[in-house]
């Protein structure tokens, strides 16, 4: 056979020697220490460290990789490495504002002050009670109250005794009703009855009316001092309330002012509390409705003294590092909580919740991108605080139509935090692209890398990294079989033979599932026959899909043919992604040509169900043929390509080698054959280009070709640039090793022709002239026919007809 020979075994899998580890189990290893720098991640946490000594504003971090590479760990690792160095932050508390109560005030404390405040305030609370009742309570300030009262209450009976006295002269009589005072007429001394002063003169009545309107006015005018005087009385009470109180509430007070001398926001605290005690005098005797109504979340009549703790640092240790798994708009910025009381919506400064931003201030806060986005509002909410520099808890803008009921409006928090966000490449592209604030603020992009480079230094320290998320998650040890076994998964996963994948999570959950099953074998340690059980039940769980396809082609459902010869007719390769698994499988690819203005119709596209990189794979293969066989003459063809039995869309490139050896075949009416199948992308020099998946798309042709029974003659065609990638499965190793399946690679579609025919594909000599009897000749002389056809007379077809078919009969003869 013609073209390039078969991959030898060796070139299919990148074995790892299992003797070039030093120890027998992993117990013997130490792990990678966390103050190195993490395996492969150096340029992120370069990055992560240059983010987090920026104290300028805008430096967050983005930190943008796959799922699964130790995005979470590393960060977590470095920003607790970074925050022993740092001081704690102060807490964070709300006050009562006495001048405003819907304005809580904010208080900040040295770290564990806090808490003590709180405790000291609750227990002056405590307190207050018993010696505010005991001081009011006492005989000598209820004497003195009772002496102020009754006289006061002395002074308004002698003026209105006085009063009656002073109009007894001049002929009334002062008198007390059930209605009010009235002056009446008196006769001999006493009052005058309706009927004797009816019988009196008009001119004597008049003139007691007089009489009776001056002495009402004067009446007027003593009760209208009344309501001084009894103000008076209040003030004296309440000078006699603040007098008797001032001492007790200093008694109270005097420690706790001793104890925060040093802080002059409490003391003016202290000061607000003292005045509104002092101010309040006996409404604290007793709770009344309004304090039986309070919203206090114990019931304390003196429960705006309380302090409200938002922000507790006592027992923190460096800066705080907050990870907001539920990055909600009320759980970053904060929240007021409402109750209903009596049939009311109310609120307080005591029912102010923190948020994330506040548990981080002065630390760091770390967010998942997928989840926050994933939340009204909370973009916005972060952005907003983070311009600000302060964290104001309210409703946002779009949302303050939420509720109608009267809410609190706290004093701003400082926002002083770095804020480290974890999202995929993707996320980051696009809010680079379409939010111009984004990149104002988060200046620094921590790219994780998905794999590193193969090397012995690399896969020795690969092997302490596992070894490390092996006692992490208090798996058994691994013996160096096991170790080699996962350092060639590492490799496959990686999708490439020289590289190793990053994606720990991956690698972590092979480890827990052989580490089941070497358990259940009660082994001492986890071997290589332990992966290859744990791989080959996690491939069982997700092959309902593979075995449908690959039963559909045994039982002749879906055309797939692995033996004999067909013009025009290719096996290409397909994968398909399920779950985050996949598979390959393959499918027909088949070409037909006729005399036609140069078109080739791509039936995919043309039915919408080819890809914009498909529906390109294909213009540039129609470039490719053109170029070649028409560069003198008019590309005379109409050609048409599909996927057969294709009921999905389909994309990529990785056909256009496949779909462009069918169109040849078809051309020069040169049989493929169909126990080969072929994957590649080619460009217009006819280069065949690196296409992905290539280890499923063999493994999924390999499968079926086993099922049908291998026959030597079965193998699959693929690019050269892909070899570096191959990692396949030890079966299908095997087979190649015994010459029972092949793989062979190939740099342009010329050696695909050659092996797929058999035929030489044919190079041109110093003329230019293809060899007669090669592929590039066929099709070639079809093209050329094609041509004189289109641009003929029905007579001159007719005689190209006959002559083609006389050279036709010459050259079977001849062969």
């Amino acid at each position: 056979m013609a073209g390039p020979s078969a991959l030898p075994d060796h070139r299919l899998r990148t074995v790892c020697n299992a003797a070039e580890f030093a120890f027998d189990t992993t117990d013997q290893i130490t792990g990678l220490p966390d103050a190195t720098v993490s395996l492969g991640q150096g340029r992120a946490e370069e990055a992560l460290r240059f983010a987090l000594a920026m104290h300028q504003p805008g430096y967050h971090v983005f930190v943008l990789g796959a799922h699964g590479s130790g995005r979470h760990a590393i960060v977590n690792r470095l920003l607790k490495e970074h925050a022993a160095t740092r001081a704690v932050p102060p807490d964070l508390c709300y006050l009562h504002n006495f001048d405003d109560p819907q304005r809580p005030r904010l208080l900040t404390l040295p770290a564990g002050r806090g808490g003590a405040l709180r405790a000291d305030m609750q227990t002056l609370i405590r307190e207050l009670g018993p010696a505010i009742d005991d001081a009011l309570d006492s005989e000598t300030h209820e004497s003195r109250v009772t002496a102020l009262q009754e006289a006061h209450k002395a002074r308004e009976e002698g003026a209105l005794r006085e009063l009656g006295e002073q109009c007894h002269a001049d002929g009334l009589a002062f008198l007390r009703t059930a209605e009010g005072f009235v002056f009446a007429p008196t006769v001999d001394g006493e009052p005058m009855t309706p009927e004797i002063f009816e019988a009196q003169p008009k001119e004597a009545q008049a003139a007691v009316e007089k009489k009776v309107g001056e002495w009402s006015d004067r009446l007027a005018d003593l009760l209208d001092e009344f309501p001084s005087w009894r103000q008076e009385l209040r003030d004296a009470i309440d000078r006699a309330e603040r007098e008797v109180l001032g001492p007790a509430v200093a008694l109270l007070l005097r420690p706790l002012r001793e104890k925060y001398g040093d802080l002059p926001q409490v003391l003016e605290f202290f000061d607000a509390v003292r005045k509104d005690l002092l101010d309040s005098g006996a409404n604290w005797i007793s709770p009344g409705e309004e304090e039986e109504d309070s919203p206090a979340e114990d019931g304390s009549r003196f429960h705006r003294y309380q302090i409200k703790l938002l922000v507790d640092h006592a027992a923190t240790e460096g800066a705080p590092v907050v990870h907001e798994t539920n990055a909600g708009f009320g759980n970053l910025i904060g929240r007021i909580e409402h109750v209903t009381q009596m049939g009311n919506v109310v609120t307080h400064y005591n029912l102010i919740r923190a948020g994330a931003l506040h548990r981080a201030s002065g630390g760091y806060l770390i967010l998942d991108a997928d989840r926050m986005f994933a939340q009204p509002y909370a973009w916005e909410g972060l952005k907003r605080a983070l311009r600000s520099g302060e964290i104001r808890i309210e409703p946002p803008a779009e949302a303050q139509s939420w509720t109608g009921t009267l809410s609190l409006e706290p004093e701003p928090a400082p926002c002083a935090l770095k804020v480290v966000m974890i999202g995929d490449r993707e996320t980051f592209y696009l809010l680079t692209d379409h939010d111009p604030e984004f990149a104002e603020l988060f200046k620094v992009a921590a790219d994780f890398d998905d794999d590193l480079p193969r090397t012995p230094d690399n896969e020795q320290r690969y092997a302490r990294l596992l070894a490390t998320l092996a006692r992490n998650a208090e798996l058994l040890p691994l013996d160096r079989g096991a170790m080699a076994r996962l350092v060639e998964e590492g490799a496959r996963l990686a999708e490439a033979a020289d590289r190793l994948t990053l994606h720990t999570r991956l690698i972590s959950d092979i480890m827990r599932e052989a580490d089941h099953y070497a358990r259940h074998a009660t082994a001492p340690a986890i071997g290589r026959e332990h992966i290859d059980t744990a791989l080959a039940a996690s491939a069982r769980r997700m092959a309902r899909y593979p075995e449908q396809v690959r039963q559909s082609i045994l039982e002749g459902t879906t055309l797939i043919s692995t033996a004999g010869e067909r013009a025009g007719q290719v096996n290409g390769l397909v994968v398909v992604e399920l779950a985050g698994q996949h598979f390959g499988h393959p499918v027909r690819i088949t070409a037909t040509a006729r005399v036609g203005e140069g078109d080739v119709v791509d039936i995919e596209r043309e039915t919408d169900l080819g890809g914009a990189i498909h529906s390109k794979g294909v213009l540039i293969l129609t470039a490719f043929l053109a170029a070649r066989y028409a560069r003198h003459q008019p590309l005379s063809l109409a050609a048409s390509l599909v996927f057969e039995q294709s009921y999905a869309p389909v994309e990529g490139d990785s056909a256009s080698l496949g779909e462009l050896c069918a169109l040849l075949s078809s051309l020069a009416q040169v049989p493929i054959r169909q126990s080969l199948a072929v994957t590649g992308s080619v460009n217009q020099f006819g280069e065949v280009q690196a296409i992905g998946g290539v280890n499923e798309k063999i493994e999924g042709y390999y499968d079926l070709c086993a099922a049908q029974g291998l026959t030597g003659e079965q193998g699959v065609v693929i690019p050269t640039p892909n070899v570096r990638h191959l990692m396949l499965r030890e079966d299908v190793v095997a087979a190649a090793r015994e010459g029972r399946f092949h793989v062979y690679a190939v740099s342009t579609v010329d050696q695909a022709m050659e092996i797929l025919t058999g035929m030489a594909a044919g190079a041109p000599d110093a003329k230019g002239a293809m060899p007669r009897h090669s592929i590039n000749y066929k099709v070639a002389a079809t093209l050329a026919d094609m041509a004189a056809r289109r641009h003929a007379s029905p007579d001159e077809n007719s005689r190209i007809s006959r002559n083609r078919g006389r050279g036709v009969a010459r050259q079977r003869d001849s062969e």
